[in-house]
């Protein structure tokens, strides 16, 4: 079915559809193309399921474009969560709003055509940029874990290392790395970006000589990132098992031994108050000011603990959510390359749709403060209403915003 049979219908009805009806209805004809002049994937799929995933993604790209672009302004408008971590959150935000704004559209139109008829151009820039957000969202990521990292593992190193021209330099990289490392393709030196008849869609396609770089691309620019992610967070909790290992040890110690029988350094609460004297403290009837501050300065460690604690298992449900989102579609692609199963790819694509607007979801879910930053813009509220006591925004490397632990002599944060 042509176009110009499909206008003849639409102006041969003699009864006013409803806009859904409308859009139904064209979604339907409009995959017909798909059944008689597309001889590549999208050839075996049913009209229901190309409309079903057209509808799905035109909703993603919707929540996509609201989520990260509230998330920007939150980020951007509140002081008080604009830490290290935010600043790859936003470099994060904005390539996801890129892939909805871009990608996403263009995609949606492939599903309602069942093909790619956008011309050569497009045909090259869709998936040059799609790739490079993947790049970039995955580096970013890892980017936060070495921070969260570096900060419970090495805070004696941390205030050296992000500075902000050095973070500055960190986001460029994710960017250039990720959109630079595809430029021998987009030159067509190393495979090519093109129209795979195979998929249906405009993809990295062999060169002239026979040459891809996609498998290069999957393991430099996907599986390595994701190695650096599980390692710094198998590390992350190793540290923090022993650091709990040892606390647990020094207060069964320090339980065990009689108040009269311990030292005086073991009786002060906190090594950073001056000691007085106890004649001094009475004149002045102040004793119990020193336990009170530090049962005050003890609660905001904790806080402060718990919430960059927090910080970090949010990262983890990011790049667990991200590895979801993108495993899906490259085992499909595997062990159903004939394409025996139409369902399970277009499950596939969805998912990889959903991590451009899956991570503002995450952010409202784990971390109070950030539903408070969405609060003041929603509301347009002043940011000088937000309070966090015992934020993490402000990261600090040094020990005393973290509880230490003595051992042999040395000190270890988490």
């Amino acid at each position: 079915m042509d176009s110009n049979e499909i206008l003849e219908q639409f102006g041969d009805s003699s009864t006013m559809d409803t806009p859904t009806q409308f859009i139904t209805r064209a979604l339907v004809q409009s995959t017909d193309i798909t059944d008689f002049d597309d001889p590549g994937e999208f050839s075996k799929f049913s009209r229901s399921l190309l409309t079903f995933a057209a509808v799905a993604t035109i909703l993603i790209m919707l929540v996509g474009i609201f989520g990260n672009l509230l998330t920007i302004f939150a980020l951007v408008k509140c002081p008080k969560v604009r830490n290290v971590a935010a600043a790859f959150i936003i470099s994060l935000c904005v390539a996801d709003c890129l892939f909805c704004l871009v990608v996403l559209p263009f995609n949606a139109l492939r599903f309602i055509r069942g093909t790619f008829d956008h011309g050569d151009i497009l045909c090259i820039a869709i998936p040059f940029l799609q790739y490079g957000n993947v790049g970039v969202s995955l580096l970013c990521i890892a980017s936060i874990t070495l921070n969260r990292y570096i900060m419970i593992a090495h805070h004696s190193v941390y205030s050296r290392i992000y500075k902000k021209h050095w973070i500055s330099c960190m986001i460029i990289f994710c960017w250039l790395f990720s959109y630079g490392f595809q430029l021998p393709t987009l030159l067509k030196v190393w495979g090519r970006f093109g129209f795979d008849e195979k998929l249906g869609t405009c993809t990295i396609v062999p060169d002239e000589n026979g040459r891809s770089s996609k498998t290069a691309l999957f393991f430099i620019a996907f599986i390595t990132p994701c190695i650096i992610i599980i390692v710094c967070y198998a590390r992350i909790f190793w540290v923090v098992h022993e650091s709990e290992q040892r606390m647990r040890q020094h207060s069964k110690n320090q339980n065990a031994v009689p108040n009269n029988l311990r030292s005086p350094s073991s009786q002060q609460p906190s090594p950073s108050l001056p000691s007085v004297s106890s004649g001094a403290g009475s004149s002045n009837g102040k004793v119990g000011a020193f336990p009170k501050a530090t049962r005050i300065k003890d609660q905001r460690e904790v806080k402060q603990k718990r919430n960059e604690w927090r910080i970090t298992k949010m990262v983890l449900a990011i790049f667990l959510s991200f590895l979801v989102c993108y495993l899906p579609i490259t085992i499909i692609k595997i062990f159903d390359k004939h394409v025996n199963y139409p369902g399970l790819h277009i499950i596939g694509y969805i998912l990889i749709y959903l991590s451009a607007c899956i991570n503002p979801i995450i952010y409202v879910i784990m971390n109070k403060q950030y539903r408070q930053a969405y609060k003041t813009v929603l509301l347009c509220k002043p940011s000088r209403l937000l309070s966090f006591r015992g934020s993490s925004a402000n990261d600090s490397p040094h020990p005393g915003h973290l509880p230490v632990i003595p051992d042999n002599n040395k000190e270890m944060s988490y």
